[in-house]
């Protein structure tokens, strides 16, 4: 059933797939007033989330920051289909790489690279870096299995579109120890802003104008592997074209924090969110009591 069902999801998202991104874009206006308008999907949350990011704010500012999230949330979702059927000189046109001699050096100096990154432009188009990027030799990013088994199939598929390796959470530490020990460089990306479960629960910061907790999965597995810290600064520069510069993380030797590098990734990240905070994923319920 598991299998029937995958078929069908991928016939008719790579059949949608096949539309140019510019009706792409008119069907993601009438999801994003259908959402918004009339389902109101999580716009408490939107809401909320946005009131105490920003209390300095006007109401009429945080409505603009509202409207324009919709709108961006349902152009990812389009975008992200569209990895189903987009040509490698498409995406070259539409995401920008800068920095990228960043990594080459620390890939040439036989050094792992943790990617820190957030839910922050649209994400799922990063691993077109791999175009743009003669080293490290491997590229890939952790994800969350989602629960429905077929379309989290469908999701791989996307997510592999540029040969980018797609490891499950639970099996991080083990995948990048081996490769490790292979003495195959890679850079794996690691969204490190989502809400925390477990043990990461205890550890807290301030974060936009809240006490938030933080993951440190990423920062505890590059201590293991002497890995080098690097930011993927996202920007939107119109509908459809992302940069992506990349950012050596670094720490004062005199930083006391358990977490020195995450810590230092989430004030990076809040400077991106504050320049255009439409473009970060304020749906996402990460500061639910």
């Amino acid at each position: 059933m598991t299998n029937f069902r995958y078929h069908i999801i991928i016939f008719f998202l790579k059949a949608v797939a096949f539309l140019p991104l510019s009706v792409l874009y008119i069907i993601s206006d009438i999801i994003c007033f259908v959402l918004h308008r009339i389902v109101g999907y999580r716009v408490e949350v939107v809401r909320r989330n946005l009131r105490n990011s920003f209390p300095e704010k006007t109401p009429e500012e945080l409505k603009r920051y509202e409207n324009k999230y919709y709108r961006h949330m349902c152009d990812c979702i389009v975008e992200t289909i569209k990895l189903l059927h987009i040509s490698d000189k498409e995406i070259r046109q539409r995401v920008e790489i800068h920095n990228t001699e960043l990594v080459e050096k620390i890939a040439s100096d036989k050094r792992q690279i943790i990617l820190f990154m957030g839910h922050y432009g649209n994400w799922e188009w990063v691993p077109a870096i791999t175009m743009a990027i003669d080293k490290p030799q491997v590229m890939g990013a952790l994800y969350r299995p989602v629960k429905d088994k077929a379309f989290d199939r469908v999701m791989l598929r996307i997510r592999s579109r540029f040969n980018s390796e797609c490891i499950p959470m639970r099996r991080a530490y083990r995948r990048l120890v081996e490769l490790n020990r292979d003495d195959k460089t890679f850079m794996m990306g690691f969204i490190a802003d989502q809400r925390p479960t477990g043990v990461d629960q205890n550890h807290r910061t301030m974060f936009l104008n809240q006490v938030t907790s933080y993951l440190v999965g990423g920062e505890t597995i590059g201590r293991k592997i002497n890995a080098e810290y690097v930011y993927a600064d996202i920007e939107r520069l119109k509908r459809g074209h992302y940069s992506l510069t990349f950012r050596k993380i670094e720490v004062s030797t005199d930083d006391y924090e358990e977490y020195p590098y995450t810590l230092q990734f989430l004030k990076m990240l809040e400077e991106t969110i504050r320049k255009a905070p439409e473009f970060w994923l304020w749906s996402h319920n990460r500061w639910k009591a």
